[in-house]
């Protein structure tokens, strides 16, 4: 049994990686066709004839593309093969795949023909289409083998919702092929400005044709929201569908807002290839909320519907899912690195963006952290009020809003600031979910000095946003964070022994004992001191904050001493609150050295 379960279990996870796959591959094709490298190879397979690295960058991306297509094409038929050779897949998987298959080789062909038809519009169009095609039966297979196990489950399209979803779907299909027909015939130039045509309306036929465009991505809007109001209304006990759902309402959202900021700053490459992975993300999410809503059944209630908040206390449920102060505290760190980085106060919209984006990458990695602990919180004393064990929000709820934070977080960063505090503030959200809480937290005792790296990396998301590069005065503030999380939460931990032990998460005190810990916050401390001493040594800091780092050292190694002879809990917990007050205080040090 356990055997089946785990053969069962790969072929999952393997189906899982085709359907991401097959999303790169859309996102390359998206990214080929609207950079014009289209076309850069004259021959296929070959590239001028040659089976090696093309020279020139179009080249490259257009060969990259093709193995990219390669890729996909054996990958599907291995899927396909595994999948009708398995007596538990079910039926509507080996037919789905096996229509996959018949269409990436039908991508193929017509792939191969463009490249001899560079002036037949018709064709790529018809080659995005079935790029699509094959990602959404790719994708809608992967959801079917991992959202119910079931082989008789029945799949129907009945309901309101799923008609609804459906529709989108049909909208967003039309909107993405009449886009890349729009590029490749250059209307997107006839209608400079958004949302009308140079501040007002067209003045051409094809200034129309892309002014037509615009009007059918507001009618896929409208869809797209009514899907994600309904979703939220209808469906909050169901993870899937909500948070796909939730997905499709952000992503078209910043889709719309990226290809407004490519057209306003004249087509630049980092948007354009946002844009591609954007668009290839939302047809992705479309096709999971549609395939979900038509199998994933109706969660049963973990509570009384009585005891769901409503107004001001569900309020107070999503803010607490965010953990407040945690963010408060992380949003300190980013603006003394903007200030650091920019060597001035930084520009009012440029902070506001920042801050807004931090704000939300950091709630929205707390509100997925909370979803994942979910179960162990109910059995720690500190956290059972938390909303998701409490009751006040369904896992459903916390996971879709968690994901749709995290992607408005970097739709902002990435339009507004730039795309390096973006991806940073991404790599911050998928260090912290995934490396932490998914896999460190519970597999070694060494798990908060590993994962006190995705709470250091705030402060050069500002440094970025300031300044646009990372040098290695910013790793500094990245040390900073990163010596200082371990004595914090080993002094929390000391004060919640008991209740970590009982979750079972292999803390330092309920492993090698309060002794041992007390120790290590001793020595981090004296570690976290020293650093912020090398900085004035090194001239990258004046002496205020020398002066600051003096002052607040003493006072945080007092405080560490104290724990280290002073048995009981009171000292434990006086560290972990003068700790937050050093971190908070050491960065506005920071900050006054280069204003003042």
């Amino acid at each position: 049994m356990e055997n089946v379960k785990k053969h069962k279990d790969g072929f999952q996870r393997v189906l899982i990686a085709v359907a991401v796959l097959t999303f790169l591959l859309v996102m390359a094709g998206y990214l080929v066709r609207f950079d014009g490298t289209e076309g850069a190879c004259p021959d296929w397979p070959t590239c001028y004839g040659q089976w090696g690295i093309p020279a020139g960058l179009a080249a490259q991306l257009e060969m990259a593309h093709r193995v990219l297509a390669a890729a996909a094409a054996a990958a599907v038929l291995g899927i396909a093969i595994w999948a009708f050779t398995r007596r538990t897949t079910r039926r509507s998987v080996q037919i789905l795949l096996a229509s996959a298959l018949v269409g990436i080789l039908a991508e193929t062909v017509v792939g191969a023909d463009i490249v001899g038809s560079l002036n037949a519009a018709w064709l790529s169009n018809l080659h995005l289409g079935l790029a699509l095609i094959v990602m959404a039966l790719v994708t809608a297979a992967a959801v079917l083998g991992n959202v119910t196990g079931e082989t008789h489950t029945s799949i129907t399209f009945r309901s309101g919702f799923s008609r609804l979803a459906a529709a989108t779907l049909l909208a967003v299909f039309v909107l993405m092929v009449s886009g890349a027909w729009l590029a490749a015939a250059g209307g997107g130039q006839a209608c400079a400005g958004w949302p009308l045509c140079s501040g007002g309306l067209p003045d051409s036929p094809s200034g129309w044709l892309a002014f037509s465009h615009r009007i059918l991505t507001v009618a896929a809007g409208v869809l797209a929201a009514a899907l994600f109001y309904t979703a939220w209304r209808k469906h909050y006990r169901q993870p899937v569908v909500l948070t796909s759902a939730t997905a499709v309402g952000l992503l078209f959202t910043g889709q719309v807002l990226i290809s407004a900021l490519k057209v306003s700053r004249g087509y630049p490459l980092d948007l354009v290839a946002l844009h591609a992975a954007a668009t290839a993300a939302l047809w992705a999410a479309l096709v999971v909320t549609l395939t979900a809503a038509s199998v994933e059944k109706e969660a049963v209630a973990v509570v009384e519907e009585a005891a769901r908040p409503a107004g001001v206390k569900r309020f107070k449920a999503f803010l607490m899912l965010n953990k407040p102060i945690i963010v408060v505290l992380l949003l300190v760190t980013t603006f003394a690195g903007m200030v650091v980085g920019g060597k001035e106060m930084p520009d009012f919209w440029l902070a506001f963006w920042t801050m807004l984006g931090g704000a939300l990458a950091a709630g929205g990695a707390s509100a997925l952290n909370q979803v994942i602990d979910r179960e162990i919180d109910g059995q720690m004393q500190r956290t059972a009020q938390r909303p998701l064990p409490s009751g006040a929000l369904t896992p459903a709820e916390g996971l879709a809003y968690g994901l749709g934070a995290c992607l408005a977080a970097f739709f902002i960063l990435a339009g507004f600031v730039n795309l390096l505090a973006a991806v940073l503030s991404l790599a911050g959200m998928v260090y912290y979910v995934l490396l932490y809480s998914v896999w460190l937290k519970y597999a070694t005792v060494q798990n908060i000095v590993i994962g006190g790296g995705a709470g250091a990396i705030p402060p050069l998301v500002g440094w970025a946003a300031a300044a646009g590069s990372l040098n290695v005065p910013s790793l500094f503030l990245f040390a900073i964070v990163f010596m200082w999380t371990p004595p914090h939460f080993w002094a929390l931990a000391i004060v919640r022994k008991n209740d970590y032990a009982r979750a079972g998460v292999p803390m330092l005190p309920v492993v090698k004992g309060e002794q041992q810990t007390r120790t290590q916050i001793f020595i981090y401390t004296l570690e976290l001191v020293a650093l912020t001493l090398l900085m004035p040594l090194f001239k990258m800091t004046g002496s205020l904050f020398l002066v600051s780092a003096v002052v607040l050292g003493l006072w945080l190694i007092y405080t560490a001493w104290n724990v280290l002879r002073k048995p009981g809990n009171k000292v434990a917990w006086t560290m972990y609150r003068y700790s937050s007050m050093y971190l908070a205080f050491i960065f506005l040090a920071l900050v006054l050295d280069v204003l003042v």
